[in-house]
């Protein structure tokens, strides 16, 4: 047998020997047509990917990036108090119209049913809520900005 070295290829993959992050992606790929979703975001112990259809109705890699312990460890946790998160990709808008008052303000007291804002995806126009009871302490993105999935919106002290 000859000697292997670092960096060299060992000839054709073959399936499952890819690593465990094609082998991550490949799995997301087959989940999305499976069960016919457009996008797809996980992250794992040092990996985080997303995964777009694209124009031509085929899954898309995104980003495939390694994410370090430390850089996870360092978002910014507002005091640890808890926040309201973007259920899903799109634009976050504070009010119901450009006229109209934003749902919430600091200092505002939401209930668990609250709607706090609404976030605009693919046309429709989806009300958030709080989804849990206190005080809103800050807003975190601008209106009319493009927010991620998972990513915070607002910082709430809970009652």
């Amino acid at each position: 047998m000859a000697d292997e070295k670092p960096g060299k290829s060992q000839g054709p993959a073959t399936p499952g020997s890819e690593g465990p992050a094609l082998e991550t992606i490949r799995k997301l790929v087959a989940l999305m047509e499976e069960h016919g979703l457009v996008e797809v975001e996980v992250e794992q112990e040092n990996l985080a990917v997303r995964l777009r259809k694209g124009v031509a109705e085929a899954p898309v890699v995104q980003a495939a990036v390694p994410v370090a312990p430390a850089a996870r460890a360092a978002a910014p946790a507002a005091a640890s108090l808890p926040t309201i998160n973007s259920p899903m990709v799109g634009t976050f808008y504070a009010s119901s119209s450009p006229e109209a008052d934003p749902y919430v303000k600091v200092g505002d007291h939401v209930t668990d049913e609250s709607t706090v804002c609404v976030i605009e995806a693919m046309k429709v126009f989806n009300e958030i809520r709080s989804e849990m009871s206190g005080t809103i302490e800050k807003i975190l993105v601008k209106n009319a900005t493009a927010v991620e999935f998972g990513q915070p919106l607002f910082v709430i002290r809970p009652d």
